[in-house]
């Protein structure tokens, strides 16, 4: 049976890493608070958002579209499919060919799914 000593020196590096990561952090702001640059007075010019050093035109009422969000998961989706792909594709030789079959599959399910928002007009920006 495992003895609580013996976890707590297996898992001994990793707090003694995360306590020091912790403890540095907090040094390193406390010592910015005292001896960085204290701002005098906040100016609206500074406190304004900007892009490319031009001031934004865009207003806070501002709101997007469904088809964005909709293209943005979409994206999100197949980004993170392709990401599974990849370790099978790095061991495919050693999972053999119910691997590539899985696979095959898999791509086919993902070229199903992409053939089917873009005929429904997901992909479509309006």
């Amino acid at each position: 049976m495992l003895q609580i000593q013996d976890v707590i020196r297996a898992y001994l590096p990793a707090i003694v890493f995360v306590i020091l990561g912790i403890g540095l952090g907090v040094v390193f702001a406390t010592i910015n608070s005292f001896l960085g640059p204290k701002p005098k007075r906040r100016r609206k010019a500074t406190s304004e958002p900007y892009e490319s050093g031009l001031p934004s035109q865009v207003k806070k009422s501002l709101r997007f579209g469904i088809s964005f969000y909709l293209v943005a998961m979409l994206f999100i989706l197949f980004d993170i499919e392709t990401i599974f792909l990849f370790p099978v594709a790095l061991q495919l030789k050693a999972l053999g060919t119910f691997a590539l079959i899985e696979i095959s599959v898999f791509i086919v399910l993902l070229f199903v799914a992409f053939v089917y928002v873009w005929r429904r007009g997901a992909l479509e920006w309006k």
